[in-house]
């Protein structure tokens, strides 16, 4: 039966997150087993007008009360030692939380952005979001304590936003933003064209607890099979990427990567 250590043996991996990595945080995904069907606001209807940024920001603001308190988990920390013992070529993720940096990890691209940046729309400034959830406590005192369940990305499920005030940019007056790529919004090209040149020096792909319904994150993987490099999927779940797999391993992220990391091929690297 092939196995993922026998088809990452002797190979360095450029690897691939998605939100599954981040769940044992805390933090749902969109699309993991069981996960109620969410719809995320669009790059469109935040531009809109204001009541859909007021809309977002209400939300944004309860979610990233509690977001803002979430720690790496075991698959962060893993990938933070295999990254020091010289088994990556790098990582690739599409999450915006943090978490990867916060573990430790040095050398990857955060596709999405960073959703503890705020950047303006207009002048472009780029601020910290700890900044802009002061000044938003400040107009709306008491608003992050309203009960209301987590969802992806620090939004939060919660209708009775009407009353909520928003803030500005302090340089422009401009409409903020957090520094994330929305649905319907494109990833900056400069870090696409970055990820391409990761795949192409890489011995072979992991997607880790991502279900590649986005091209942002699917498109590597298709870069990778036109290569002919071992590709090995880890996901709960089915993904659009399966059929492109050299290897599907239905399992969670910080088991498997753990069983991995303590086969024979690849412990020469490991400290």
């Amino acid at each position: 039966m092939l196995t993922a250590e026998a088809v990452l043996a002797d190979r360095r991996w450029l690897v691939l997150t998605g939100a599954g990595v981040s769940t044992d945080s805390g933090i749902p995904d969109y699309r993991g087993p069981g996960a109620p069907v969410r719809m995320p606001m669009t790059y469109q209807d935040f531009v809109r007008g204001p009541e859909a940024q007021q809309r977002y920001w209400a939300r944004a603001h309860i979610g990233w009360g509690r977001m803002r308190a979430a720690a790496p988990n075991a698959a962060h920390r893993q990938l933070v030692e295999l990254e020091r013992a010289g088994q990556l070529t790098g990582l690739i993720t599409q999450n915006v939380d943090g978490l990867h940096t916060l573990a430790g990890h040095r050398d990857l691209v955060e596709l999405h952005g960073r959703i503890d940046r705020v950047i303006c729309l207009e002048c472009r400034k780029v601020s910290p979001r700890a900044e802009l959830h002061a000044r938003l406590t400040a107009l709306n005192p008491g608003y992050d304590t309203h009960a209301a369940e987590l969802a992806p990305d620090g939004d939060a499920s919660f209708e009775d936003t009407a009353d909520f005030r928003i803030a500005d940019c302090e340089s422009c007056g401009g409409r903020l933003k957090p520094d994330v790529v929305f649905f319907g919004e494109n990833v900056p090209k400069h870090r696409v064209e970055q990820c391409y040149e990761m795949v192409a020096e890489t011995d072979s792909l992991v997607v880790l607890g991502s279900s590649l319904q986005v091209m942002s994150g699917l498109r590597f993987v298709r870069r990778a099979h036109q290569r002919g490099i071992p590709i090995v999927i880890i996901n709960r779940g089915p993904t659009r990427g399966d059929e492109l797999a050299t290897l599907k391993v239905e399992a969670g992220c910080a088991e498997t990567l753990s069983r991995i990391a303590k086969h024979p091929g690849n412990a020469v690297l490991m400290p």
